[in-house]
């Protein structure tokens, strides 16, 4: 019997989702137990960054996963509200709270004013679009000195104070991109679930299609790309507190290129592959330091024999769409 035969059996049987229900628990202890089972703040910070790129890959996958659009812009978001959080802490004495919402929202405006007129291409022609507004924010952020400073980045970045406790060390950061990426996973779950994630996936599926039933494809792909936008802003806030510090080159086109590779790796349109797949292209470079100079060759390696055998990622929706388009349209002529 195939490996497949015997996943599908399991997954029908009813002891499928106490086993679920189990390893949920037990994760989720371990993560929340992690700072008390280890002190080591190097394993704490591959944890943070672990979670920080699993919210990026889940906000990523809302636009090229569900909607079906090819962007290689999403770090020029995370770039745009890691500068408006620091920026308004450093400029202004912003409480960090604040701060946060006003990076997603500006990346938001953002991701609004990229989406509307650019969303109505597709392919290889958004893709050099997005390509390109990628690279503007960057030269942005290093040419206008006056208020970036320029190559030479913004230091001392405040930490978050919550209560009057000042976060310090990883411990506090650690517990709070935790709650972050419960909050991002949590919407994403939400959204991909309702009328609206359906509407994305018909859109994706067959543009012509959706909108002979009345779905408006430009009005679901923006909607995905503000709302992609925003939660990299807001992510990129914590990262900026987090380092204690933003600069240009940390916001290079090959940051989203890594990203949206987390993503197709991970599976297109699935929750669970975008954190399996930020989880192991974390991992990776970090494992392989050792061999430095073959890491980026086994890394491609790895992404070819996953297109070979595995195309639809490590966890892939292909099984979940069979009939993704009757229920898309039935869920959205009952909105």
């Amino acid at each position: 019997m195939k490996l497949t035969s015997l996943w599908s059996t399991f997954r029908a049987s009813r002891n499928f989702k106490w086993v679920v229900l189990a390893a949920i628990v037990i994760s989720g202890s371990l993560l929340l137990l992690l700072p008390f089972i280890t002190s080591n703040t190097y394993v704490l910070h591959i944890m943070i960054s672990i979670g920080l790129y699993s919210v990026l890959a889940l906000s990523l996958n809302l636009v090229t996963g569900f909607a079906g659009q090819l962007s290689f812009c999403h770090i020029a978001f995370y770039g745009i509200g890691a500068y408006t959080g620091a920026l308004l802490m450093l400029r202004l004495n912003v409480s960090f709270w604040i701060a946060m919402f006003a990076g997603a929202f500006m990346a938001a405006i953002f991701g609004f004013l990229l989406g509307l007129p650019t969303l109505r291409l597709r392919g290889d022609y958004l893709a050099i679009v997005t390509l390109g507004f990628g690279e503007i924010v960057r030269l942005v952020f290093v040419n206008e000195s006056w208020l970036t400073r320029g190559p030479l980045g913004l230091p001392g970045v405040p930490a978050p104070v919550l209560f009057g406790y000042r976060f310090s060390g990883r411990v506090p950061y650690y517990y709070l991109i935790l709650v972050v990426f419960l909050i991002t996973w949590f919407i994403m779950r939400r959204l991909t679930v309702s009328g609206i994630g359906l509407a994305m996936l018909s859109v994706k599926s067959d543009e012509i299609a959706a909108e002979s039933v009345g779905i408006r494809p430009v009005k679901y792909k923006l909607m995905a790309f503000v709302i992609s936008a925003a939660i990299a802003g807001w992510v990129g806030t914590f990262y900026a507190s987090y380092i204690a510090f933003v600069s240009p080159d940390t916001f290079m086109y090959t940051d989203s290129i890594t990203v949206l590779a987390m993503v197709i790796l991970g599976g297109l349109g699935s929750l669970p592959g975008a954190v399996v797949g930020a989880t192991v292209l974390t991992l990776i470079p970090e494992l392989l330091r050792a061999i430095n100079e073959y890491r980026m060759v086994l890394y491609g390696l790895l992404m070819i024999v996953m297109m070979i055998f595995r195309p639809d990622g490590f966890w892939g929706m292909r099984y979940r769409v069979k009939n993704a388009y009757k229920k898309t349209i039935r869920r959205v002529k009952d909105d």
